[in-house]
């Protein structure tokens, strides 16, 4: 299960992560008010202190913008922080999940990780390429039954972002290790993905513990592509799913 689903410790994370998945779901709209303070006091029964936390948070992530006069707006997704995790995980989440933000994660892999990997064969010291193949080996174990493959995944791709050795790169991890888990969540619903995958991220794992930038970058660009055409396959099917869903119909209507 994805962690971001599990209920959040307190209230005022309650607050935000409900108003986040209806701003990013398209339920309250760009444009739209949210409703007046008092209000979501009533329909939290939290404090004023606690909604007006959560509304800072939402502001600070760029989903609000909080005026005195006018009250606080939802802003268009132009000005949303995209790279926020939060944010990308309530995407992602939204049973209007939108084939977009599949395209476009896609194209940000392709743009960070074969220069990442390239850059980890170069520069990974003998911890990085030990706890790369940990990772590798704990993907494997739960191939076979025995473990969390995304969370296997997650650590393999974000050990390869901190041994690239790039300071900007290794600021984005969070943002990154985000962006992965919505596609590993996706991809791992095919049967056999995750086995298939398996031999794809040896090829990577062994590329940078043999110190070849070259044999490396090729072996991630297989890798993403392989991924890429899993995704092209799975999310119109996901979208399908939440079409028939109960809540789909008020949601699109929502979203326009």
């Amino acid at each position: 299960m994805n962690p971001r689903t599990a209920p959040r410790a307190t209230f005022q994370e309650q607050v935000l992560d409900t108003l986040g998945r209806e701003i990013c779901s398209g339920q309250i709209r760009p444009g739209q008010l949210l409703p007046p303070e008092a209000d979501l006091c009533a329909r939290f029964g939290f404090s004023r202190i606690v909604i007006r936390e959560a509304i800072k948070s939402l502001a600070a992530k760029g989903l609000l913008e909080v005026t005195r006069r006018v009250g606080t707006l939802v802003l268009e997704p132009t000005r949303w922080n995209l790279f926020d995790p939060d944010i990308i995980f309530w995407r992602a989440e939204s049973a209007v999940f939108d084939p977009i933000l599949s395209r476009d994660l896609m194209e940000m892999r392709r743009v960070i990780e074969p220069a990442a990997v390239r850059m980890a064969a170069l520069r990974a010291s003998d911890e990085d390429r030990r706890n790369l193949r940990a990772a590798y080996m704990a993907m494997a174990r739960a191939v076979a039954g025995k473990g969390d493959y995304v969370k296997a995944d997650l650590a393999f791709h974000t050990t390869i972002l901190s041994a690239c050795g790039n300071q900007f790169v290794r600021q984005m991890q969070d943002a990154m290790s985000a962006l992965l888990r919505v596609s590993f969540d996706v991809i791992t619903t095919k049967p056999g993905g995750p086995a298939h995958s398996l031999p794809l991220h040896e090829a990577v794992c062994v590329a940078i513990e043999q110190g070849d930038a070259e044999a490396a970058e090729r072996a991630a660009l297989i890798l993403i592509d392989g991924a890429e055409e899993d995704l092209r396959e799975l999310v119109p099917v996901r979208v399908q799913e939440a079409r028939s869903a109960p809540s789909a119909p008020a949601l699109a209507q929502a979203a326009g």
